[in-house]
């Protein structure tokens, strides 16, 4: 690994580089904040699928491009003249010292929810900062990483279950309720309540440790590999898959599961 001298070095480098791109560059000449908004917010979908991966290769890639944004909105917020990258590190460095005190001050904390619930309580004290306990939660999270960021702020102030297993009477509640909608038929009704079991779910995961965004999205990948070992075998018999009975279809499915050693 590098030295701390060598790591300080390659971030001037970036530094350097993309100040000479900002003059010479056409396309990186005329980038605003605005412009660059989607192309981050693609690049962190990208780190994300990485993450999920664990493939280390494109993590150190996708990290790179995450970078390249962050020193780019500094560079343009130099060139207002309001900060630069320098204000931003000393801003997160304040921050953590500041939020922090269990490390950089006297105070004393018993586990990780200690430590949550003093963050939150911090948050709220800070000068320009939340002004109620789920302000901090952007709008544009895509809703189940909202659902979960929601409830875990909730939890951090008192507002949970005094013990874990209470939440699947809440699951199974909610379950009914739209099970009684969808008897029903009433679309809205319908709507309404599953996202009530959505919510109660994410709350479970929380509740359990698990991040219910990555297990969604482990699930996704495994359904994609499976149907695609489906639809590689359908191919390799001859036969399209509208033309299978489903019976078929899951025994190709269950070959694709004997074949991961998966025993789900």
């Amino acid at each position: 690994m590098h030295t701390r001298e060598e790591k300080l070095e390659a971030l001037g480098r970036v530094i350097d580089t993309l100040d000479i791109l900002r003059v010479k560059c056409p396309w990186d000449a005329k980038q605003t904040n605005e412009s660059l908004r989607p192309n981050t917010i693609e690049e962190v979908y990208e780190l994300c699928d990485a993450l999920i991966k664990e493939d280390n290769t494109n993590i150190r890639k996708e990290l790179g491009d995450v970078l390249l944004h962050i020193l780019f909105y500094s560079k343009i917020g130099e060139e207002k003249g309001e900060f630069d990258i320098a204000d931003v590190c000393d801003a997160l460095n304040t921050k953590l010292v500041y939020r922090h005190p269990h490390v950089f001050g006297d105070a004393s904390v018993n586990g990780t929810d200690d430590v949550l619930r003093n963050w939150e309580e911090l948050k709220l004290k800070e000068k320009g900062g939340n002004k109620t306990v789920l302000s901090g939660v952007p709008k544009a999270l895509p809703a189940m990483i909202k659902a979960d960021r929601i409830t875990e702020k909730a939890a951090n102030v008192g507002f949970d279950w005094e013990c874990r297993e209470e939440v699947w009477d809440k699951v199974a509640e909610e379950i009914a309720e739209f099970r009684e909608a969808a008897a029903g038929g009433d679309r809205g009704e319908m709507e309404a309540e599953m996202g009530d079991v959505l919510f109660a779910v994410v709350n479970a995961a929380r509740l359990y440790g698990v991040n219910p965004e990555n297990a969604l999205e482990r699930t996704n990948m495994k359904f994609i590999s499976r149907f695609n070992y489906i639809e590689r075998r359908a191919s390799e018999m001859g036969r399209a898959l509208r033309d299978m009975t489903l019976g078929e279809m899951d025994a190709l499915w269950n070959e694709a599961k004997a074949g991961e050693g998966d025993a789900e």
